[in-house]
């Protein structure tokens, strides 16, 4: 069971809360044991792992929300599609959430880099596990998709901060208007939400780093679900490919081939016809089925582009995480 805990951790020193919140859970380790590791790659939040094993086989990871990120994320929606996902086999154990976070099982193996994405052994498996988690049932309702509603809400929170009343002086001159955004997005939601990809169960945010590459199993798993709802299956894989660019160092010479994508699209079409559909074992994939994903997933990859630069220009405002946001 998933315990409740009245605990806040100060987001500046992030240590000594999650120390509480870990001597609260595993009573038992003798606190002086206790080794802790500090992530630095996160630029959403920041994460701790606690364990006393040297292996880090026992690792707790006490996750520390941002600041003013209840402006992006949903936690009540987080904590529900965690459990959704866990109870699929597609998650870590969650311990507790607390006031400003969530403490949960360390997943072993590797957080893949932009060389991983692009290795068809490991994006084989990428696919698969985009298509098992895609084929969990919504229990009979027909979902509606969160993006619209997330991108008007993302672009209302840009707005207030592009408006004439705000000193503009922080943002780039190439930051189009707000009257330029609003018809980009009228055209979005018109264009793309003819296009009849599925509704289904997306994670909305497979960065590298949020794929993990279990060796000795020969399976990667998938972490952080802040964005994770229903939402259109070709956001979800254009959203994933817009990624083999890189969040640090972007460049998107990285982005997918042609080739790559329909390989990857290929491997992940097989999976999800197998799961979603029922069928045994070596699924066929027609020509056509895989052109016309192939279509849906670059039209949505804009989406995302234009998703996570509000996102961007938001968290410039409000992040004290140390990174570029505006570049």
């Amino acid at each position: 069971g998933r315990m409740r805990m009245r605990i806040a951790v100060d987001e500046g020193d992030v240590l000594p809360g999650a120390l509480r919140i870990v001597r609260r859970l595993r009573p038992a380790w003798e606190p002086a044991t206790v080794k802790t590791k500090l992530f630095t790659d996160g630029i959403t939040n920041k994460l701790v792992a606690c364990y006393t094993d040297e292996g880090m086989g026992d690792a707790l990871l006490v996750r520390v929300y941002g600041r003013k990120t209840e402006l992006l994320v949903d936690r009540e929606t987080e904590l529900r599609n965690f459990q959704v996902l866990r109870a699929h086999g597609c998650a870590p154990d969650l311990y507790c959430a607390f006031q400003n976070g969530l403490c949960y099982q360390f997943l072993p193996g590797i957080a893949l880099g932009p060389d991983h994405v692009r290795d068809p052994h490991i994006f084989r498996l990428v696919a698969r596990e985009m298509a098992r988690v895609h084929a969990i049932h919504a229990n009979g309702s027909l979902p509606r998709p969160i993006l619209w509603q997330k991108l008007h809400k993302y672009l209302s929170l840009v707005k207030t901060e592009l408006s004439p009343k705000v000193s503009n002086a922080s943002l780039p001159r190439d930051v189009p208007s707000p009257e330029a955004l609003e018809q980009e997005l009228a055209w979005m939601e018109e264009t793309l939400s003819q296009l009849g990809s599925p509704v289904v169960l997306c994670h909305n945010d497979l960065l590298c780093k949020n794929i993990i590459y279990d060796r000795t199993r020969e399976r990667v798993r998938f972490i952080d679900y802040e964005y994770t709802g229903y939402n259109y299956q070709a956001f979800d894989i254009g959203n994933h490919f817009n990624e083999f660019a890189g969040v640090k160092e972007v460049d998107y010479g990285l982005y997918p081939s042609k080739e790559t994508q329909l390989q990857w699209l290929h491997s992940y079409l097989q999976a999800y016809k197998e799961l979603a559909q029922g069928h045994p074992g070596d699924s066929q994939v027609s020509q056509e089925e895989l052109e016309t994903l192939y279509v849906q997933v670059n039209k949505f990859s804009l989406a995302s582009h234009f998703l996570w630069a509000c996102w961007g220009l938001i968290q410039d405002k409000y992040s004290t995480i140390d990174f570029n946001f505006l570049r």
